[in-house]
């Protein structure tokens, strides 16, 4: 066997998918997550497929362990060394508040408290010249307190170090060598893009997360590098892959390294089907993730925001991240009474322990997935393909709070809770979709995750897509997505000039210095030249602006006047008008470098006559449409051109798929499901 296996870790379960390179067969296993072990958690899926790790050719791994630490505020002690004059970056951020109104408005709480950020007589300019040198002693200064606080990483950022990195780099390896169990983090390496409060935000939550990231990297890495060939990856925010060496020096790119997988995978079903427009959706046991892709490419921003909410401003993170929206609505979900009196449903979840109280493993609070269950859509028996039986009692039990406190029935409880939940995903499309100029009458809704099937029909509905795919194996589709992915490293440079002030010699000189480091930094994961793809483009902005649009270039350059027309297209894409009379200011030149990696050739499914084995009947309560008795078939029975009317359930190991009274479904020659829905005139 020569397999490619990936592996992705939720809040609730552990999912893993296999490619045997020799049998052109596609495998999966899924475990529960274990919160105190996450590494076990992936050994328990590697045993559970009966898998030998001296067959791994290629191993990639998405984790949660950086966003985490994050949340729970559960990073190292850490401290910031920056230039003389901006130890308070952190806390004066930005003027601009979300909730202009709000007088208890809060700044975002610094990751780094006051005391153990400290200043360093150093200035370069904008432009990378050395106004006042790198004092040394001071650095030193920082070695004695950083000793005596004994901190545990440090993040080092100076102003302007995107433009000249050496006063970063200088102190970064003195205070190694004095210092050598401490992380250090340079802003620098992490992104050389400008913006101070961002690239000191960045800066410090990669110093915050370093130690914990890279315990769990090398405890993942020994446990699954058996074989001395394999270099295992992990799937970073930006869409791509990259080497646990990598990983471990910059682990904030992996801030979103599980949830960025289902948008390509998405993206790689639809291509598929020949749709280049979709929105993703995958809901999981903890959240729903939804994105957009439009002509097969997924959104990727570095304006991240981290924990940002209507009334949160967030925390800025200056990497490349594929744009979710994600929020608190999955299987594990609690419904509750918030103090108004009002049913609210998340975003706090049961988790994978103790989990829904339908587990039977001490879970008391109703959830969705209990409500799934009390509505029939679940078959208690067939939960993880039969290894967890729901337990149907325990549901009613905690669903009964639910309804004692609206006055109704234990099962009309169940679909108030699973409309409610249906409306917060709504509110998600809507904020990927419509609210940012999109008709979702062009995309197609491709659900993933254990939850996607269920809800996707009536989400769909609402949304008004013109379709809805329910990919191969929903429940473990983030650990298939990332099977589809490449390696990828991405490089910025901010360098603000006005494109009559620059030659084109300059800017092939910065795209050919960017592409000598990607290519660095590939030979030693032994990958040639030869076999990385380069995608240019820069960011720019008319003089006097702030912000930017960015602008592609797909081909050679003939003069540095193309710029200002290819940009001056792009901004009247973005804003219906241009101001061509007026100076065009390259602001950021960015270079990512992508390895042609083979991915799994996919195999048809096979055509039948006839009809396949009905698996049951049961009655189920499809809310809006009805209690209906559908039919149930088993979906690694139905052969390519099937088609059916509702209602139906298709079950499978991983996943339910609802096809409610007035929709039907197609099964296309991948064994991918298609539902379309009747829509009032």
């Amino acid at each position: 066997m020569s397999l490619r296996v990936a592996t992705d870790i939720g809040g609730t379960f552990t999912d893993l998918v296999f490619f045997d390179e020799d049998a052109t067969a596609t495998g999966l296993a899924k475990a529960l997550t274990r919160p105190g072990d996450l590494a076990q958690g992936v050994l328990d899926t590697i045993t559970l497929a009966n898998l030998s790790t001296d067959a791994f050719r290629y191993f990639i791994h998405g984790c949660t362990v950086v966003i985490n630490a994050i949340t729970e505020r559960k990073g190292v002690k850490t401290a910031l060394v920056t230039t003389s004059g901006f130890r308070d970056v952190l806390e004066i951020g930005r003027g601009n508040r979300p909730d202009l109104y709000n007088m208890r408005f809060e700044k975002p709480r610094p990751f780094v408290p006051r005391h153990l950020r400290f200043e360093v007589e150093e200035r370069v300019d904008q432009h990378g010249t050395v106004l006042k040198p790198l004092r040394m002693e001071d650095v030193e200064e920082v070695v004695r307190r950083c000793r005596d606080a004994q901190v545990q990483a440090i993040a080092v950022c100076y102003l302007h170090a995107y433009a000249n990195p050496d006063h970063e780099l200088r102190t970064a390896q003195h205070l190694r060598r004095q210092l050598p169990r401490v992380a250090v983090t340079v802003s620098s390496d992490v992104t050389r893009e400008w913006r101070e409060y961002e690239r000191s935000t960045t800066a410090v939550l990669n110093a915050y997360v370093q130690p914990i990231a890279e315990a769990y990297l090398d405890n993942l890495e020994r446990a699954v590098s058996t074989r001395g060939d394999l270099q295992p990856h992990v799937m970073q925010s930006n869409g791509g892959t990259t080497t646990f060496a990598l990983a471990k020096r910059r682990p904030i790119q992996l801030i979103e390294s599980g949830p960025v997988a289902g948008v390509i995978g998405a993206a790689a079903v639809g291509r598929l089907v020949g749709e280049p427009n979709v929105i993703s959706l995958d809901i999981g046991g903890t959240t729903a993730k939804c994105s957009l892709v439009e002509a097969s490419t997924p959104k990727v921003t570095t304006e991240y925001k981290l924990f940002q909410t209507r009334t949160f401003p967030g925390y800025p993170v200056k990497v490349p991240v594929v744009d979710i929206v994600e929020i608190g609505a999955g299987g594990g979900s609690i419904a509750r009474f918030d103090p108004s009196g009002a049913l609210q449903v998340g975003p706090v979840s049961a988790g994978a322990d103790p989990g829904p109280a339908s587990y039977g493993r001490g879970g008391t609070e109703p959830t969705v997935t209990d409500a799934m269950l009390l509505t029939n859509v679940l078959n208690p028996d067939y939960f993880l393909g039969g290894r967890l039986r729901l337990d149907r009692d325990q549901a009613h039990g905690a669903m009964a709070k639910i309804a004692r406190g609206l006055g109704i029935s234990v099962e009309a409880a169940a679909v108030s809770v699973v409309r409610l939940v249906n409306a917060n995903m709504i509110n998600a499309l809507k904020l990927v979709s419509v609210q940012r100029g999109h008709d979702p009458r062009d995309f197609v809704l491709v659900a993933s995750g254990g939850g996607g099937p269920m809800h996707v029909a009536a989400l769909a509905q609402e949304l008004g897509v013109k379709a809805a795919i329910v990919p191969n194996y929903p429940g473990c589709f983030s650990a298939w997505g990332m099977l589809m992915t490449e390696p990828r490293i991405d490089l910025i440079r901010t360098q603000l000039r006005r494109t009559a002030e620059v030659t084109l010699h300059e800017v092939e000189g910065v795209f050919a210095e960017m592409a000598r480091e990607i290519l660095a930094q590939y030979a030693a994961d032994r990958v040639a030249a030869a076999d990385v793809r380069f995608v240019r483009s820069l960011d720019a902005r008319y003089h006097g602006q702030d912000h930017t649009v960015p602008v592609a270039l797909d081909g050679a350059l003939a003069d540095v006047d193309r710029i200002a027309e290819l940009f001056h297209a792009a901004h009247k894409k973005a804003y219906t008008f241009d101001l061509p009379d007026t100076p065009v200011e390259v602001v950021n030149y960015r270079l990512t470098g992508y390895h042609l990696a083979r991915r799994p050739d996919l195999r048809k499914i096979e055509r039948r006559p006839g009809d396949p084995p009905l698996k049951g009947r049961r009655v189920v309560d499809f809310g809006d449409a009805g209690v209906a008795e559908a039919i149930v078939l088993e979906r690694d029975t139905l052969p390519a051109g099937f088609q059916r009317s509702g209602p139906a359930i298709v079950e499978e190991a991983s996943s339910t798929t609802v096809v409610p009274p007035g929709g039907w479904f197609e099964v296309d020659e991948w064994g991918q499901l298609h539902i379309r829905l009747e829509r009032e005139p």
